[in-house]
């Protein structure tokens, strides 16, 4: 429920509000008039409308109202504008104010109305279509809602990324604690794990990004606060209590259970969170730093794949706001660091121990190091001739990680991952790639070199059999029953038939790269 003021009621304002009762009339949202014209007071009521006669410019008559959501200032004369947007934005400072100049305004107008307003307009024609696309459309209501939920945050915010953090998930918390430091809220970008992709460590020591790397035993007392960044779950992919009480959530991946939060935006048509919170920074009409423009920017070309992934008319009018505050030199760094050694050698385990069937490729890596050098794995299996899909895992600390990638029209790879893997561990993903963790708890009882490497074989074979079955059953079919062997193999809670998820798990939503 939105409530919107509107103060002085001249020509243009008119238009405006006659077209706010059919909206009205869906959302339950409320409106109050303000204006000095007795008649169009009195019109306006005679219309069901909420009208006030009064002056719009006296500190009084808005002394005791409720804070609006929206103000608009629309009144014909730009003396009398400018002098009502000044004292609407000192009596409610966290408003969105959308003001009209009127007919003769200076540059000394212009000047002031930038200053105070977050949306000016100028033009008497564009009025009405830019304050009802504007400032009443659905990402602009996100961005009153995001507004509002800062605005009640006292104390210390913790913006939380999901483990092992990608570049979008980086990018977005860093632009989302801008947003909150211009609403004068202390806010920290927080991650658990660590970021051993080298292009995503390059990402953060060159633009020096301020971050804090949480574990697990780190008290969180000191928040107040929280929200989630690429992704919507604590206690999913992140080790937040799992029962946290989440105030911000914004995500661009379609969710896979309830999603809790006060304020919650979820763009599932979106190719990256980084081009949501673009557009917040845009709806605010804040300039973005330049690492934190450079970072979005790179955060939208790893998540599209350089657009050419479930990019959206949204991620290309983010990539053009970002354009000319991004370090393009910056950007060229990042995008060539030293390859490790480790990852190398995992890429070539991946191409010599590859098991292909007709378009489709999985391989064992063994045990690894960098759990990162999975992704760029398989993203290297699919540009070998034939291959359309891929499947790339490996052991590390008693965990399975699974990185999948296809480019086939007919392969959801997302809901193949969870219809293999949902059931033993945590997956997910897109259409074209996605991820899983299986815990494998009975190694932590094996000291036997032998007989570990038995039970890895075994391992092995589950996964890509369990792979290849979901492929041929296609999307939406669980995978094989329960066998003793999985029960074996796998940490598979006898009452829920899934592994605990309060832990380090896989990014449900979508892999990092």
């Amino acid at each position: 429920m939105v409530f919107r003021l509107v103060l002085g009621c001249g020509t243009v304002g008119r238009q405006v509000v006659e077209r706010f009762p059919e909206r009205d009339a869906r959302t339950g949202d409320r409106l109050l008039v303000v204006t000095d014209n007795e008649s169009v007071a009195e019109t306006l009521r005679d219309e069901s409308l909420p009208a006030r006669r009064a002056d719009p410019t006296d500190p009084s008559v808005i002394a005791n109202l409720e804070t609006p959501d929206v103000i608009f200032v629309a009144g014909d004369r730009t003396d009398r504008n400018r002098l009502a947007l000044a004292r609407a934005r000192e009596r409610f400072p966290t408003s969105s104010i959308v003001a009209y100049m009127g007919g003769n305004a200076t540059e000394a107008d212009r000047t002031r109305f930038e200053e105070l307003a977050d949306w000016v307009v100028d033009a008497r024609q564009s009025m009405v279509d830019h304050i009802l696309e504007g400032a009443v459309s659905p990402s602009a209501g996100a961005a009153i809602g995001l507004r509002k939920q800062l605005a009640e945050i006292d104390d210390q915010l913790a913006v939380v990324m999901h483990d092992n953090p990608d570049p979008d998930a980086i990018a977005s918390a860093v632009a989302l604690v801008d947003i909150a430091a211009e609403m004068s809220v202390d806010a920290d970008a927080c991650y658990f794990g660590e970021i051993s992709h080298q292009e995503n460590r390059a990402m953060v020591n060159l633009l020096d990004l301020d971050l804090r790397n949480l574990s697990s035993s780190d008290s969180l007392d000191d928040y107040s606060a929280f929200a989630l960044v690429d992704h919507s779950r604590p206690g999913i992919n992140d080790q937040l209590p799992e029962g946290l009480h989440i105030d911000i959530v914004i995500d661009h991946h379609p969710p896979r259970g309830p999603v809790p939060g006060e304020f919650v935006d979820l763009r599932e048509g979106a190719g990256a969170t980084s081009s949501v919170l673009t557009e917040y920074l845009d709806r605010f009409n804040l300039e973005p730093r330049r690492p934190t423009a450079t970072a979005l920017l790179y955060g939208i070309r790893i998540d599209t794949n350089d657009f050419t992934r479930e990019v959206s008319p949204a991620d290309f009018n983010a990539a053009s706001v970002l354009w000319p505050h991004a370090d393009t030199s910056i950007l060229e760094q990042i995008e060539q660091p030293t390859v490790e050694g480790d990852t190398l050698e995992t890429i070539a385990r991946a191409i010599k121990n590859r098991i292909q069937r007709n378009s489709v490729a999985v391989a064992s890596v063994g045990e690894i190091t960098n759990r990162d050098a999975l992704p760029q794995a398989a993203e290297q299996l699919l540009s070998m001739e034939g291959i359309e899909t891929t499947l790339v895992f490996g052991f590390r600390d008693e965990m399975v990680f699974v990185s999948a990638r296809s480019r086939a029209a007919d392969v959801d790879l997302g809901e193949t991952v969870r219809d293999a893997f949902d059931r033993i561990g945590s997956a997910g993903g897109h259409a074209d790639m996605a991820g899983a963790q299986l815990e494998l708890g009975i190694l932590g009882n094996v000291d036997d070199a032998d007989e570990v490497e038995s039970i890895v074989s075994v391992v092995e074979e589950v996964i890509t059999n369990r792979f290849l079955e979901a492929i041929d059953a296609g999307p939406g079919t669980s995978v094989g029953a329960y066998t003793q062997t999985s029960e074996r193999l796998f940490s598979v809670d006898d009452e829920s038939e899934a592994p605990s998820r309060n832990r380090t798990s896989a990014d449900e939503n979508g892999e990092s790269v």
